[in-house]
């Protein structure tokens, strides 16, 4: 009986199975967590994963360019510039090929040294050229991808034409800087036909080359490409570009399409500063136009455009003390222009929010005087 119960006691005592513990993250969940966190724009937990990553696998390429981006969004640029350095030869970890969007990002870095730049843009090109060529020849690829490589060559051209046209840089006055500007662009629009960035920054070249009605028709072809697109669609350019876009139209004097343009961008983000000063600088500047021409420009007398220019002037004002924008020159030239204004007697509307709504119809009405819902760009 005794050993009985010593068996018993024995079978007693064997412990019950010990839970599992939960799975340790994979890298590429590791990887998804940090590009989602970069996403919604929280670096500091995102370097966390990223961290976790490279404890695993320090060669990791794909963490490592998200380092890069997370150090380039916190300001510390040294730091951002090392890594994306250590994606490219002759650096030991360095993937081959190497990511093309690491010499995108030293080509953004390398400001102080423009024949830098031109370099990385051209490595960068040379490689997504290399993989759109492979993209073509697998049919059965999604179209996205293919879609993605054209966009990022495109902008890597569109980069250099910058740097070329920058008049900071020496290589502005380079006799071959014209047509180098030209057979970029050329190459860009070979590359993705229609594309909207290449035309407009092609715009831009013929505008510096005083070639105003060829100007005309290339920001006519840019932005018919996507001036229909609802303000969710991804292939609407972002808010930047078409500021840019705005100021080339104010500089063609096409008043209609920029507030047009100002008009989208504000119904994303009514807070952008900039948006509220060109909106501002195109009423003034219609408005002087409505005075050369009899008192008044599209139904609208001169102060009453006047007045709207002062509103939206003095919105920019509030918006970029509020936010601590960094553009000096550009609040400056707003001021120089409400002093104008508050010079010829134009005050503040009593109560501006009123108006913004007539505002709009008003040009939204001129859309269809001539019958077919588009602006006419002449």
């Amino acid at each position: 009986m005794g050993r009985t119960r010593s068996k018993k006691k024995t079978a007693a005592k064997v412990p019950a199975e010990a839970p599992a513990l939960p799975a340790a993250p994979t890298v590429p969940a590791l990887i998804e967590k940090a590009q989602s966190l970069i996403v919604q724009c929280d670096y500091e937990l995102a370097q966390r994963f990223i961290a976790r990553i490279l404890e695993q696998q320090p060669s990791n390429a794909e963490a490592k360019e998200m380092l890069g981006v997370v150090q380039l969004e916190t300001g510390d640029l040294d730091a951002a510039k090392a890594t994306f350095t250590s994606l490219l030869p002759p650096h030991p970890d360095a993937p081959s090929p190497p990511p093309p969007s690491a010499h995108l990002y030293l080509a953004q870095l390398s400001e102080d040294d423009p024949g830098l730049a031109l370099k990385h843009y051209q490595a960068a090109i040379e490689i997504l050229t290399v993989q759109l060529k492979g993209k073509e020849r697998a049919q059965d690829l999604p179209k996205d991808d293919e879609a993605e490589l054209k966009s990022n060559i495109v902008r890597a051209l569109i980069g250099q034409v910058e740097i070329w046209m920058d008049p900071s840089y020496p290589l502005c006055d380079d006799p071959a800087a014209p047509q180098t500007c030209d057979d970029l662009l050329q190459f860009a629009l070979q590359t993705d036909p229609g594309n909207a960035e290449a035309l407009q920054t092609l715009a831009s070249v013929r505008m510096s080359q005083e070639r105003p009605e060829e100007a005309k028709q290339c920001l006519e072809q840019a932005w018919s490409a996507w001036k229909d697109l609802d303000l969710d669609d991804p292939k609407l350019p972002p808010i930047p570009t078409r500021l840019a876009l705005v100021k080339l139209f104010l500089e063609l004097s096409l008043y209609t399409p920029a507030l047009l343009v100002l008009h989208g961008v504000m119904a994303s983000d009514d807070q952008d500063v900039e948006a509220w000063y060109l909106e501002g600088w195109c009423f003034f500047l219609m408005a002087e136009q409505a005075q050369e021409q009899g008192g008044t420009l599209d139904e609208m007398s001169w102060q009453e455009l006047a007045t709207d220019s002062r509103d939206c002037l003095g919105t920019c004002e509030v918006l970029h003390t509020n936010e601590g924008h960094p553009d000096t020159p550009l609040l400056e030239h707003a001021k120089e222009l409400i002093a104008k204004l508050d010079a010829l007697g134009i005050k503040p509307s009593p109560v501006a929010e009123e108006g913004e709504g007539e505002e709009w119809e008003d040009v939204e009405g001129s859309e269809d005087e001539d019958g077919d819902g588009d602006v006419e760009m002449a």
